[in-house]
């Protein structure tokens, strides 16, 4: 009877979405995720920033290389270049064809992967050394090298379950897909409250603690994460073999797209070595103070950027596969519209809230360490906007099966980032320096990604319509950016303001307003894209009237 259940559950949970349930689903994880994140990041820096800092530099360092092979070798070359072909093959009902090219994918970048992470593990040394942080002290130097041996196992999880999830955003089925990261943080999290203060079984100590303990607590997450993957499979019909099917049509042509989304995301990732290279040279707790600045940027980028291109990219997908170009223009526009709405609010807001988002994680009686956060978190408010237009835009060139292109603009962009990083870092800019430099180059990569999709489709893509909407958008932007301004000098934050029962109510309250404010800008300038909002909140107000 429980097994029945069990099958019931998941076969529920893995019904074909619409891409408008699909976008909630995935923003809603992608929430989870980052509220989970939120308090992971509060426990380690509560932990470690303010009294070992060299230690949590150490602990972050040590993520550099095996995140670079996986993103170089996994992550987003997978997604992208997999589900086309992968949906070709279902549309056209050869089964077979789709399932050997998943076996394939899966035998293929288990190999590399599990390669990789060998290999790191030999030279965890010289790469820390000389390449990642040179500027650690020798005691930090032992540590994210010891540390950097026991994540490296990472790329071979994280590509096993890659290409689980792919399957499953393939046919449109989002629940596991979106929530596997999640359980990775609860992992890491768990490595934080357990594992550093030692593990003992049967009264044997096998495992003395310390920051070492959030290290395994990464690798149960990484465990955590494959198993929800496997179990997003159940009912999906998949025909695995162990055999990589070399002549299959499908595999050879995602062997050939392969090659330039994977540079892409290793030269991106380049871009993140260069920043922890850099940072280690500018003091303990510098790696660190980025490295959060960083991903509470990405937050907002995931939530909107990601999940609204993820859930849109299969419709896209499937109109140019039916030659319904103009279909797939309106679906784009849509999309881009949608983002842009979301994102200039968010970035503003952020921007004039980053003193209260900053203390949701590392509120550690620090000043300086969040004061160094909140500063370059301001630095990084532009490219919450300018990424998340990247992840629909990059999408365009990727429905078309164009990964070249991407590639190529994201060289120069990334090189041009780069030089900023380190021109900026000689002028003597700080930690602020790497983060005016990211905002930069992500508002160049977008204007040249988005100007080349206009020029394709001679200037269809992105009509009068579309522009008259982006203005009347600043206009609602510059009104709530009014108002977040205001409100932080009407309800600010306090030296003493060291609970979070106390940050986040003023938080949300600043933000509240903020967006309400927005909303109504938004609403009597005739944006189409508030209109469901004040459906919605008539809808329920008159219900409850009733």
């Amino acid at each position: 009877m429980r097994k029945f259940k069990f099958k019931s559950v998941v076969a529920l949970a893995n019904m074909r979405l619409s891409v408008k349930t699909s976008a909630i689903v995935l923003a809603s994880s992608t929430l989870v995720s980052a509220l989970l994140g939120l308090f992971r990041d509060r426990l380690l820096n509560s932990y470690y920033l303010g009294t070992y800092p060299t230690g949590i530099d150490a602990y972050t360092a040590a993520f550099t290389i095996p995140d670079f092979m996986f993103f170089i070798l996994t992550s987003g070359a997978l997604a992208v270049s997999f589900i086309p072909v992968f949906n070709q093959r279902l549309a056209a009902g050869n089964k077979k064809s789709a399932w050997e090219l998943s076996s394939s994918l899966v035998n293929l970048l288990s190999i590399l992967t599990l390669i990789a992470s060998i290999l790191i593990m030999i030279f965890a040394d010289p790469l820390i050394r000389y390449v990642v942080s040179p500027g650690l002290d020798e005691s930090g130097m032992v540590l994210a090298i010891s540390m950097t041996r026991v994540i490296a196992v990472n790329p071979f999880l994280f590509s096993i379950a890659t290409v689980l999830t792919s399957i499953q955003q393939a046919v449109g089925r989002f629940v596991f897909y979106a929530f596997a990261p999640a359980i990775y943080n609860v992992g890491i999290i768990i490595g934080i409250t357990c594992f550093t203060g030692g593990i003992n079984i049967f009264g044997w100590q096998i495992f003395e603690g310390g920051i070492m303990g959030v290290a395994l607590g990464v690798i149960l997450g990484a465990i955590l994460q494959l198993i929800v993957s496997l179990i997003g499979l159940f009912g999906l019909g998949m025909d695995y073999e162990f055999k990589i099917y070399w002549k299959n049509q499908g595999f050879r042509s995602i062997l050939h797209l392969l090659p330039a989304r994977s540079l892409d995301q290793g030269i991106d990732y380049v871009n993140g070595i260069v920043n922890t290279n850099l940072s280690s040279r500018m003091g303990a707790g510098a790696v660190r103070s980025f490295n959060q600045a960083s991903a509470l940027h990405q937050m907002p980028i995931n939530l909107i950027g990601v999940a609204i291109s993820t859930a849109f990219f299969p419709k896209l997908t499937e109109e140019l596969g039916n030659g319904d170009d103009r279909e797939f223009n309106n679906t784009f526009r849509q999309a881009l519209r949608t983002i842009t709405w979301i994102a200039l609010p968010v970035s503003i807001i952020a921007f004039f809230t980053r003193g209260y988002v900053t203390s949701f994680i590392s509120n550690i009686g620090n000043n300086d360490s969040n004061g160094t956060i909140a500063s370059v978190l301001g630095t990084l408010c532009v490219a919450v906007f300018a990424r998340s237009v990247f992840h629909i835009a990059s999408r365009g060139f990727y429905a078309h099966q164009d990964t070249k292109t991407p590639f190529i603009i994201s060289i120069f962009a990334i090189g041009l980032t780069i030089v900023l990083s380190v021109w900026f870092y000689s002028l003597g800019w700080g930690v602020d320096g790497l983060g005016w430099a990211q905002s930069l180059g992500a508002i160049v990569e977008i204007i040249i990604l988005l100007a080349i999709l206009q020029r394709r489709t001679h200037g269809e893509l992105l009509d009068k319509a579309f522009w008259r909407a982006m203005i009347r958008m600043a206009f609602a932007t510059i009104v709530a950016g009014c108002v977040a301004f205001s409100m932080t000098k009407f309800i600010p934050l306090m030296a003493t303001d060291t609970s979070l029962v106390i940050t986040i109510p003023k938080f949300l309250v600043i933000s509240a307003i903020s967006f309400g404010a927005y909303l109504a800008a938004s609403y009597f300038l005739d944006l189409k894209e508030a209109k469901p909002v004040f459906h919605y909140f008539k809808k329920i107000l008159f219900r409850n009237a009733k």
